[in-house]
C-alpha cells in the first residue's frame, strides 16, 4: 500500500517497516509548521533461532505492520518485543495484535508486568471470551547486554538515551554496525508518502540552524540554557565506543554511511554546544512560538 515498505538494512539480518504520516500540525514530534510526511520506523533485527522488533507503531498502521512481518518471520520463530519508549505510543500501540499472531516470547522492560503497557487498548478480537492474552516480562540486563536469537550469536547493547525527555533507550546492533537511535536524528523527512526513507553519502542536507531550530520546536525545547556539557560528552562517548555506520531514527530518514554517521554527531555536538547556559539563556516559549 502507497506509504507502506520493508526496507532492507542487511539482508537477512535487519529490517525496516516505515509507515507514512503526514505532517499537519498535529504530530507533537516535529515543528507546528512542518508539512509533508514522516515515517514511523520498526526495526526488525533477525537471526535463524529468533528475532528482535524494536518498537511496534501506531495502532493506525496495525494492519500495515502485520502484514510487513508475515513477509519477513516464520509466525512459529520466537519473537520478543523491545519498545524503546514504553511510554509512547508509536512504541507500543501493536504489541498485543502482534503477540496475537506470532510467537512473541517476551516484550523487553526494565520493570516487571510489562502487559500493564501493553493492554490499553486490547480487549481481544470479534467478543472473544478466551482468556485475555497476556505477553511475558522480560527484564533488562543492568548493563543492558542482550542478544537476537537464543544462540549467543548476535549481542547487541541496550543503554539510556544520553539526551531524553522521558524514558528512553537507544540500542546498538554490532552486527550491522547500526545504532538505533529513537527519537534522536529524526530531523529529515520527505514532501512525498513514499519517501525515499535513506539518506546516504551527498544527500544529505542537514545543517546546524535546521537541527536547532528542530530540537528547539519539538520535545528538546528545554536544551537552549541548561547545562548541556555533560549531555555533549555522552553523545560524544556514543559515537567513541561503537563502530556506526547506519543511524536508524524511530521516525523520520535512515542515515546510512560512516562519513554521514560522524557530520550528524558532529552537527547535534555544534548544536548542543550552542544550546549551553553559557552561551545561550532560557526563555519562556509562549504556544505556537517556534525558534
Amino acid at each position: 500500500m502507497s506509504g507502506s515498505s520493508i526496507t532492507t538494512l542487511a539482508e537477512g539480518k535487519l529490517y525496516a517497516l516505515q509507515n507514512a504520516y503526514e505532517l499537519d500540525g498535529r504530530i507533537s514530534s516535529y515543528p507546528n509548521s512542518a508539512r509533508g510526511f514522516s515515517a514511523s520506523n520498526c526495526y526488525l533485527l533477525k537471526q535463524e533461532d529468533g528475532a528482535l522488533l524494536l518498537d511496534t507503531g501506531y495502532a493506525a498502521h496495525e494492519g500495515a505492520i502485520l502484514e510487513q512481518l508475515d513477509a519477513l518471520l516464520d509466525p512459529e520463530l520466537p519473537l520478543h518485543l523491545f519498545p524503546m519508549r514504553l511510554n509512547e505510543f508509536m512504541s507500543v500501540c501493536n504489541a498485543m495484535p502482534i503477540a496475537e499472531r506470532f510467537n512473541v516470547i517476551a516484550c523487553y522492560a526494565p520493570f516487571p508486568d510489562v502487559a500493564c503497557w501493553l493492554d490499553f487498548n486490547w480487549d481481544g478480537r470479534d467478543g472473544d471470551t478466551a482468556a485475555p492474552l497476556s505477553v511475558e516480562t522480560a527484564l533488562l540486563d543492568p548493563k543492558g547486554q542482550l542478544q537476537v536469537g537464543a544462540g549467543g550469536a548476535r549481542p547487541i547493547e541496550a543503554f539510556s538515551a544520553p539526551i531524553r525527555l522521558i524514558n528512553t533507550s537507544w540500542i546498538y546492533d554490532g552486527a550491522t554496525r547500526t545504532l538505533f537511535s529513537s527519537d534522536m536524528f529524526t530531523h529529515t523527512w520527505r514532501d512525498n508518502p513514499d519517501g525515499p526513507w535513506i539518506v546516504a553519502g551527498n544527500d544529505d542536507a542537514t545543517t546546524h540552524d535546521w537541527v536547532r531550530s528542530f530540537l528547539l520546536n519539538t520535545r528538546y525545547w528545554w536544551l537552549e540554557g541548561a547545562a548541556i556539557d555533560p549531555l555533549r560528552r555522552e553523545v560524544a562517548a556514543v559515537f567513541e565506543r561503537y563502530d556506526i555506520e547506519t543511524i536508524a531514527p524511530g521516525y523520520g530518514c535512515i542515515l546510512q554511511g560512516r562519513d554521514l554517521v560522524e557530520r550528524e554527531f558532529t552537527v547535534l555536538d555544534d548544536v548542543l554546544r550552542s544550546l549551553d547556559k553559557s552561551k545561550a539563556t532560557t526563555q519562556y516559549i509562549a504556544r505556537g512560538m517556534e525558534r
